[in-house]
């Protein structure tokens, strides 16, 4: 058994005003994200299946062109290679699982 917690794990900003803490297993990454209300993340994509899971706040998700705001439980299924961007309408707390594992997240 690995057990985390996640108050041990340093937190790093990888787009202004979009913090995370990421805990990997050997097929997928985690990333425990505090987005702070006005906060971007710029458009793009990557090979990774991502489910975003909100667990608290609004935010807008853009995904291949369709604009959705997202509130406290609502789950997105990305695909790879599908091109996506946000923004945090409120300050928000997501949790994104990536298969496989985001290496540069490490």
């Amino acid at each position: 058994m690995i057990l985390s917690n996640l108050d041990n794990i340093k937190e790093k900003e990888i787009v202004k005003g979009c913090k995370a803490k990421f805990i990997h297993s050997d097929n997928m990454t985690f990333a425990y994200w505090n987005i702070y209300k006005d906060a971007s993340i710029p458009s793009h994509t990557h090979p990774h299946e991502q489910v975003l899971n909100m667990l608290e706040g609004e935010f807008e998700l853009a995904l291949k062109g369709e604009v959705r705001v997202l509130r406290e439980k609502d789950v997105v299924i990305i695909p790879p290679d599908a091109e996506h961007s946000g923004r945090a309408i409120s300050n928000c707390k997501i949790l994104d699982v990536f298969y496989p594992v985001r290496e540069e997240y490490r």
